[in-house]
């Protein structure tokens, strides 16, 4: 499973990596979007997300990892159209199919780590998951940083899309799966218990929403950046987390889940303030490191639901999880794409305001996993 779970990661990575380094001038450049239609296609990448609570009932007819790999077929497939649609209209269809992979994906591998590797090794095994991706993204990042001279848009999209449904199609024809595993519920299941995992996964969709939409987006429209310089802001970041990554998995193994996420929306609430008001491209480069540092941290959100939820909880509520993580992340960015109109700092002084929120959850859960430990039997 291990092996079945980093080859996939890989090709999930890969996918929306290529997707991410290629779309923001690909939209500005070839099809000419502005701020408002880059918001409604990133409120419509996370509708999928929001019905991430399908997968479920989708698993009462096809076995979970046999979903992952598919789901990374119509995420690569997804890709490789973007080019073929340079249009408003197009990106949004193809952002839909990527999407629909990438997140249908992104909710078994977190349901199957679970399930298949124990409290102690779990925040591990998602620190490798991550520093694997990450490797797999600074190659990606090398390929479109030397492809970007030679090819256009379209054809990248075409030929990397391509390699993620080859990945898709091995992993179809693979069985990594035990025999011994509680079985899980094929059902939705919603718990009062699960409440504050819940609140600490819904403002961490409405906190990467700033992030992923508009961070960006700033970069390329306000500050200038170019596709190569893009592409190498994400090698770099991607190295970076190649070796922090795993550091942060055993980091919640020592430290526990609530110091590490107050670390990460502690330094947020900075972050996000500094986007709104510095002027330097150096430094605003810098953030966006950092920032892209503490998207790693949200793993212990995960990993904290492991410590008081049920075994047969986990798919269903990884499920749930999504969907309500997602809740915010369909409306933020149409709204954030409004008020960038007005003016472009108030989306991330509503990061800094969401930030500050998940810094007082956080406290909380030491008391939750008390509560569950006494609970269960």
């Amino acid at each position: 499973m291990f092996i079945f779970l980093a080859v996939m990661s890989i090709a999930s990575t890969v996918g929306l990596q290529v997707w991410r380094t290629l779309f923001n001038n690909y939209a500005v450049d070839v099809v000419g979007l502005g701020g408002n239609h880059i918001g409604i296609i990133q409120s419509v990448r996370e509708i999928p997300g929001f019905l991430a609570l399908l997968v479920v009932y989708v698993i009462l007819m096809i076995k979970e990892h046999r979903l992952s790999a598919l789901s990374i077929g119509v995420l690569g497939l997804g890709v490789a159209l973007t080019g073929v649609f340079p249009s408003y209209v197009g990106l949004i269809f193809t952002t839909l199919l990527m999407s629909f992979g990438f997140h249908y994906f992104e909710t078994t591998n977190q349901s199957l780590t679970l399930q298949y590797f124990d409290k102690t090794t779990s925040p591990w095994v998602f620190g490798k998951m991550r520093s694997y991706a990450s490797a797999s993204a600074i190659l990606i990042g090398l390929v479109i940083y030397f492809l970007s001279s030679y090819l256009s848009y379209q054809l990248m999209f075409l030929i990397l899309g391509s390699i993620i449904v080859g990945a898709a199609v091995w992993g179809v024809f693979q069985n990594p799966t035990r025999d011994d595993l509680v079985p899980q519920h094929k059902k939705m299941i919603l718990r009062k218990r699960y409440g504050l995992y819940y609140f600490l996964t819904f403002m961490a969709g409405a906190r990467r929403q700033i992030f992923v939409a508009f961070a960006v987006f700033l970069l390329v429209e306000k500050f200038q950046f170019t596709l190569k310089e893009i592409t190498l802001l994400f090698m770099l970041n991607n190295a970076i987390n190649y070796f922090l990554s795993p550091l942060i998995g055993r980091a919640i193994i020592r430290f526990g889940e609530r110091k590490v996420l107050t670390v990460e929306y502690g330094s947020l609430i900075l972050v996000f303030i500094a986007y709104a008001t510095v002027d330097s491209k150096l430094i605003i480069a810098f953030l966006y490191v950092l920032d892209h540092i503490f998207f790693n941290f949200s793993m212990a959100i995960r990993t904290f639901f492991q410590k008081i939820g049920k075994p047969e909880h986990i798919a269903p509520s990884m499920a749930a999880g999504f969907t309500i993580n997602h809740i915010a992340a369909v409306v933020i960015p149409a709204m954030g794409g409004l008020a960038w109109i007005i003016d472009y700092r108030i989306p991330f002084f509503a990061g800094a305001i969401m930030s500050l929120m998940s810094l007082i959850a956080v406290q909380f859960i030491s008391f939750n996993i008390r509560r569950a430990e006494q609970a269960l039997p």
